[in-house]
């Protein structure tokens, strides 16, 4: 049996996984990364992540910290304004529509969209440039014994691992959680997402926009102009079955579905990649730490795709571990590391899925009435400045 020594073991290899590894390697940290499934790194081959992440503000900084940004940049779209379109009326056409404007609180975009495919590709290049990090793809996490000192975790190929810090980066269903005993509270709403980028007449502007009926927000995301049109990344949730019978449509009939579904803001919309099917969920984990053990991202929390939220909360996970290993090198892993990141994050991250969950749960209104009150709560909220400000800048991870 083969055993290594390394200061921390990142279970999973998406995207938050390998911004972890990139970010504690570039810090000088020894990192094994390990997942079973190897990342898919071209738009256009099997399995490839056809979602856009939008990174906000702090997330930049951060990426310039490991390493990725300078990668990244040329590829990222900016994203200058959030637009709420409210089309919740007898017909699907827009009744409200109000813009959050970066340039009333930063002289910066509120962030930069991504393709997920092309995140890992650039961030599995940043870990081959690390000779400290080991990136192991086709292998994964099985078990850990935990002790005061040190995690000692088998991977599926029969290595030991014995680490210092071993992080969950494995998703909603981590296996690292598991294996602790740590129980997760888990939100349901009988929703999925419809994802796919679609190419349209009317230019985005760099706009962001969330157009609310029922059902969910349809959400359009800047991306790079496609074969000399205007695109954007697609989220449309909706109740499963209506999610289903949606991408199960013939590209005809889902062009013109989907254009209906977005008020016409961008004009027909033309689908420009595969459609991928996605659960909508909402959970929390009961706490983010074990012994020698420290849960990110997904592991910890989810939260409806509303806001750019969930790779932003999972950033400031690893934002905040980063900042207490660096503080003290000499403790990472310890008991003392671990309740402070416990004790800053999780009342954090509480908060956090609340507020998504309730966003999410006024999404979905279906009743004309309900429909009626969302538009108004959108033009009060608009219209007061100092209202306005302070959601922008909580949605950017100000706290409230």
């Amino acid at each position: 049996m083969t055993r290594i020594d390394t200061d921390i073991l990142i279970s999973g290899g998406g995207v938050a996984g390998l911004t972890a590894a990139a970010a504690f390697g570039t810090a000088g940290f020894r990192v094994i990364c390990v997942d079973p499934t190897p990342p898919v790194t071209a738009a256009d081959a099997e399995g490839a992540d056809l979602r856009t992440t939008a990174f906000l503000q702090p997330s930049r900084d951060f990426l310039d910290r490991a390493g990725l940004w300078d990668r990244l940049a040329p590829h990222a779209m900016p994203l200058e304004t959030m637009r709420i379109v409210d089309a919740g009326g007898a017909e699907p056409t827009p009744r409200v529509t109000r813009d959050f404007v970066a340039e009333e609180i930063s002289d910066l975009p509120f962030g930069w969209n991504l393709p997920n495919w092309l995140l890992r590709r650039e961030m599995a290049a940043r870990l081959a440039e690390l000779d400290n990090v080991d990136f192991r793809p086709g292998t994964g996490f099985k078990s850990v014994l935990t002790r005061t000192g040190e995690a000692i975790a088998t991977l599926t190929d029969g290595t030991q691992v014995r680490a210092r810090l071993l992080i969950g980066a494995d998703g909603r269903a981590s296996p690292v959680r598991q294996a602790v005993g740590i129980g997760v509270k888990t939100l349901r709403y009988g929703q999925k997402a419809v994802v796919f980028a679609v190419t349209h007449d009317a230019p985005h502007g760099n706009v962001s926009t969330e157009v609310h009926r029922t059902g969910g927000p349809f959400t359009l995301v800047p991306l790079p102009d496609h074969g000399g049109r205007p695109c954007s990344a697609v989220v449309w949730m909706d109740h499963g079955a209506e999610a289903l019978r949606l991408a199960a449509l013939s590209e005809a009939d889902f062009n013109a579905a989907a254009t209906e579904r977005s008020a016409g803001v961008y004009g027909p919309l033309t689908l420009a990649s595969p459609r991928q099917v996605w659960p909508i969920i909402g959970q929390i984990a009961d706490r983010m730490v074990a012994e020698r053990v420290a849960l990110v991202a997904e592991a910890a929390h989810v939260v409806p795709p509303i806001g750019a939220q969930g790779l932003n909360m999972s950033l400031a996970d690893m934002i905040c571990l980063l900042d207490l290993a660096a503080a003290r090198p000499e403790g990472l892993g310890d008991a003392q590391m671990l309740a402070a990141y416990d004790r800053r994050r999780h009342p954090e991250v509480v908060l956090r899925v609340r507020g998504v969950d309730a966003l999410n749960r006024a999404s979905i209104a279906g009743s004309p009435l309900l429909r009626d009150l969302r538009a108004k709560g959108i033009e009060a909220l608009y219209g007061a400045a100092p209202i306005r400000k302070t959601l922008m800048q909580m949605g950017l991870g100000a706290r409230g």
